[in-house]
C-alpha cells in the first residue's frame, strides 16, 4: 500500500503546504507524486491501488509521448477509411487539433483543456458541426492512446459539445419529381427519376456503370461510389462498405432502356456522364443543371391549373433530397422499414426511422407514376 508523506516541515515543502503520495507500481518500482492538498494525494493513491487491482495501471511516464507524434501514428491507422473521410480527418487534424495540442504530451491534456478548446473553436467562428468533428478526431486519437497503454482514460469523452442545427430535409411528391424531371435539360430527366425513385446517393449514381443494370429484372447493383473530394472524384466502394441490390420501378427501367439505346453500352461505361462526356461532377452539375431546373419547374407549376397542381419546389432543394424523397415515397406506399433500409443502404434501421419521423411532417401522398412503386 502507498502512503502520503507530509512535506510541510521539510525544506522542499517550505512556502506552501506540500504532500507527496508514495507507492509501488506493479513491477515493484517506487514512485511518487506531489500535491498541494493532502486530500488530493489520498485520492490519487486510492485510484492507483484500484487500477493495480483491476490490472488497469498505466505508467505515468507512458503518457509523456508528444501528442503530435502519437497523432501521426494514429493517422496511419485511417488507411482503411473512405478517401473522403480520411481527407476530412487530415484537414481537421492540421487546422484545428494540432495547433491546440501538438506541442503537448498526451498526459498533459486534461478534460478542462478539451472543453476550453471546443469553446474557442466555436467562438472563433467554426460551425458547431465542424467543431464536433474536430472533437471526434481528438477523441479518436486519445482513445487510441488508451488502447496503446499510454493513458488510463480518454479525457475527451463526455465533453458537452455544441448542438448542431440539422439541415431541413425536403421530401418531394411524385408529381413534383415528374415536373423537375421534365424541366431539367435533357437527358438528365432520367437521372432525376432514378435518384427520386431509387434513393441512390449522388456519389453512387455518378459511379453507376451499365454492367450493374439488370433492366429485365428491374434491379441495379450498387457496388461503387465516387464522392467528390477537394475537386477530385475518389473512386471506391459504397459508404457502408456493403454492396446492395436496388429495385427499379418498371417505368424507370423502361426509360433507362430507351435512354441507353443511343449511348455506349459496354459494361464498364458510365450510365450518367457530364454534358461533354466523362464522369459527372456534383460541384458542376448542381449549379449548371440542377438549380436552374428548380426555377424552370416552378415556372411550369405556376402555369398549371390550380386544381391538382403540385406545390412549388423548395428553392433550397438539394440533389441529396431526391434520396430523401425516395425514402418518403416508399414509406408512404407502405414499404417496411427494413425494405427502405435495404433500398437506401442505411447502416442501421435507426437512420431509416429518423427519416420516417421527418416524413410524417412532409407533403401529402401523391400517387407514383405508373410502376414507380413496384
Amino acid at each position: 500500500m502507498g502512503y502520503v508523506e507530509d512535506l510541510r516541515g521539510k525544506k522542499q515543502g517550505q512556502g506552501r503546504p506540500r504532500w507527496r503520495a508514495r507507492y509501488r507500481d506493479p513491477s515493484g518500482r517506487e514512485r511518487s507524486k506531489s500535491f498541494a492538498r493532502k486530500v488530493d494525494a489520498e485520492r490519487f493513491l486510492v485510484g492507483i491501488e484500484d487500477a493495480k487491482l483491476r490490472g488497469a495501471y498505466i505508467d505515468p511516464a507512458a503518457g509523456r509521448v508528444p501528442f503530435s507524434e502519437w497523432a501521426e501514428r494514429w493517422a496511419r491507422t485511417t488507411a482503411t477509411l473512405r478517401p473522403s473521410t480520411r481527407k476530412d480527418y487530415a484537414t481537421l487534424l492540421k487546422n484545428q487539433v494540432l495547433p491546440a495540442f501538438g506541442d503537448m504530451t498526451l498526459v498533459a491534456i486534461d478534460a478542462l483543456a478539451v472543453r476550453e478548446w471546443v469553446a474557442e473553436l466555436v467562438a472563433d467562428g467554426l460551425s458547431a458541426k465542424r467543431a464536433r468533428k474536430a472533437h471526434q478526431v481528438l477523441s479518436q486519437i486519445l482513445a487510441s492512446a488508451v488502447d496503446g497503454g499510454r493513458l488510463p482514460r480518454n479525457v475527451a469523452e463526455g465533453i458537452k459539445l455544441p448542438k448542431v442545427q440539422r439541415k431541413e430535409m425536403h421530401f418531394l411528391t411524385a408529381a413534383q419529381v415528374e415536373v423537375l424531371a421534365e424541366a431539367i435539360v435533357p437527358p438528365y430527366g432520367t437521372l432525376i427519376r432514378v435518384a427520386g425513385y431509387t434513393g441512390l446517393r449522388p456519389c453512387e449514381f455518378v459511379a453507376l456503370r451499365v454492367g450493374r443494370l439488370d433492366l429485365l429484372r428491374g434491379t441495379v447493383r450498387v457496388a461503387e461510389a465516387a464522392p467528390e473530394v477537394a475537386g477530385h472524384l475518389e473512386w471506391g466502394g459504397v459508404k457502408t462498405h456493403e454492396a446492395r441490390t436496388v429495385r427499379l420501378p418498371r417505368s424507370v427501367a423502361e426509360e433507362l432502356g430507351a435512354y441507353l439505346a443511343g449511348r455506349p453500352t459496354g459494361r464498364d461505361e458510365l450510365v450518367f456522364t457530364a454534358p461533354r462526356g466523362g464522369p459527372l461532377r456534383e460541384s458542376k452539375f448542381v449549379p449548371g443543371r440542377f438549380k436552374p431546373a428548380i426555377g424552370a419547374a416552378n415556372q411550369a407549376i405556376a402555369q398549371l391549373d390550380q386544381d391538382g397542381r403540385p406545390d412549388p419546389l423548395p428553392g433550397d432543394l438539394r440533389l441529396y433530397d431526391l434520396r430523401h424523397t425516395a425514402a418518403s415515397l416508399m414509406i408512404r406506399q407502405g414499404a417496411s422499414i427494413k425494405a427502405v433500409q435495404r433500398q437506401l443502404g442505411h447502416a442501421t434501421a435507426s437512420i431509416t426511422l429518423d427519416t420516417l419521423a421527418r416524413t410524417q411532417r412532409g407533403p401529402a401522398v401523391v400517387p407514383l407514376r405508373e410502376g414507380a412503386g413496384q
